[in-house]
């Protein structure tokens, strides 16, 4: 019995460790941006878990995640609690359902990892890292994807965000993870030949910074209107009038610019209902020689509600939002859940996905790479939804989240689209962070949130494209599956 218990406490401690790793993860992500931890988090994780049972290294998995999701989208109580009408105990309960079960999804990669690659070193340290990217690749597809809280996003800010325009944030992911666990093993070994792999990624990503994939071609003058529009009373009808004109009178001076851009549904009218408005505003954007660019909701033929973008003036087109947010813009299991509680039935909760396969919208002879709100969380949709765009453009409302920290971690992971696809990135949104971001991913100019605004500037139209705009994240995925695969048949001595 006494032998037993030194041990007992070691696993009661690696068990918090592995919470507080994932816990921690996230203040390396924005608007804290600690990006060390990015890189001592995943270590954490490596270290309780190299010795111990199957059981006990598939528990601290998912403990890590449980720390990582329970910290990482405690944003989404602000949405359950404040827009959901739930009390705060139910949306604690809510919150905590969804963490722990989505916490699960790190289940196969830690079943793998625990009967078939906890080796003593660096293969075992491949394979940690590879099946890490593949489990951040399930996620952003899984149940229509919730590709949140990456590694990569957490090492933006480091030499390794140079990555990016080649590999992408799965690629990021990939080295930063590696260079952690080399980290480990170089220090448990003592041995500084177990460094060389990860000091010579560190060379590359400083190197590809010194790479231009696209160049300069023009300049084109944007303006981005913040309404701050009350999310409770947004879609009262009496105020239907109001925040027109709001948005109009706001635009009067910005008339003449290439680009006047107007957040997601910044008219609550269908568009149907909004003929004569849209006339208008069609009428004065040419006159002034302007594209405006704005969000309002339609519908279907078949009656359901659509997310869409339009173009009027110097321009045309429609986009159609074609990945939607779970609860907020659709119901899983609708048939249970509707109704249950006001989360369930929220303003705009019914609407259906656009084809996948859209025309580009034209705005002042520009091809728009268009992204509603949650649809630029999503690295393959931003790349292929049109080919060689001038601008990356982004709408949304992010008043769901409050003052949380979901907001910034929402602009982060825009900017990295920016950075992946060397094209600057236009984000208007109605009450922040709306931001000019260039093709480095590095923001130019911004409004302050809870605010209306107007952001004026200059961005620039590139041509070129980068490695991952070309290719995408299937280069990686696939050298993620060749170091498991190679892990699986040698051992490392």
């Amino acid at each position: 019995m006494t032998g037993s218990k030194p041990h007992s406490r070691r696993d009661i401690i690696f068990d918090v460790v592995a919470l507080l790793g994932g816990a921690l993860f996230s203040l390396s992500l924005s608007p804290l941006g600690f990006w060390p931890l990015a890189f001592a988090s995943p270590a954490a994780l490596y270290a309780v878990t190299r010795k111990g049972s199957v059981k006990r290294t598939i528990l601290r998995f998912y403990l890590y995640n449980v720390g990582l999701f329970g910290v990482g989208v405690s944003w989404i109580f602000v949405s359950i609690n404040e827009f959901g009408n739930a009390s705060v105990f139910l949306s604690g309960v809510l919150v905590s359902l969804f963490v722990l079960a989505y916490s699960l999804t790190c289940v196969p990669q830690a079943v793998l990892y625990a009967r078939y690659f906890r080796r003593p070193a660096m293969l075992g340290a491949s394979a940690f890292s590879g099946l890490w990217v593949l489990q951040e690749w399930f996620r952003s597809w899984f149940l229509t994807g919730f590709p949140w809280l990456f590694v990569g996003y957490g090492a933006m800010g480091s030499p390794l965000e140079n990555i990016a325009p080649i590999a992408g944030v799965f690629g990021v992911s990939l080295v930063a993870v590696f260079i952690a666990t080399s980290l480990y093993v170089a220090a448990e070994r003592r041995s500084w030949r177990s460094l060389i792999p990860g000091l010579a990624l560190v060379l590359v990503s400083f190197s590809a910074g010194y790479l231009s994939f696209t160049s300069h071609e023009r300049m084109v003058s944007v303006s981005l209107i913040q309404g701050n529009i009350d999310q409770h009373a947004k879609w009262y009808p009496q105020n239907r009038q109001p925040i027109i004109d709001l948005y109009k009178n706001a635009t009067e001076t910005e008339w003449g610019r290439d680009l006047v851009i107007w957040p997601e549904a910044s008219i609550t009218l269908f568009h149907e209902q909004a003929t004569d408005v849209l006339e208008a505003l069609d009428r004065r954007a040419s006159m002034s020689g302007s594209a405006l660019v704005l969000g309002i909701p339609d519908r279907h033929e078949s009656g359901g509600f659509e997310n869409t973008v339009i173009v009027l003036g110097e321009g045309d087109g429609q986009y159609v939002k074609r990945r939607l947010v779970p609860f907020g813009e659709y119901v899983p299991f609708e048939d249970y859940l509707r109704g249950l509680i006001g989360f369930f039935n929220l303003p705009m909760s019914r609407n259906t996905t656009g084809p996948e396969e859209q025309k580009p919208l034209m705005a002042g002879g520009n091809r728009l790479s268009l992204s509603i709100c949650y649809e630029v969380v999503y690295p393959e949709l931003v790349r292929s939804s049109v080919q060689s765009p001038d601008l990356l453009v982004t709408v949304s409302n992010d008043t769901w989240f409050g003052t949380s920290v979901g907001p910034w971690q929402h602009f982060q992971m825009a900017r990295m689209r920016a950075l992946e696809n060397g094209r600057a990135m236009v984000r208007a949104t109605n009450n922040g962070v709306t931001a000019l971001v260039d093709h480095r991913g590095v923001v130019q100019a911004s409004l302050p949130q809870f605010k209306a605004g107007i952001l004026r500037g200059e961005v620039e139209v590139r041509s070129g494209a980068t490695p991952f705009s070309q290719f995408g994240s299937y280069p990686v995925l696939c050298f993620c599956l060749l170091l498991v695969g190679i892990a699986s048949q040698r051992r490392d001595q």
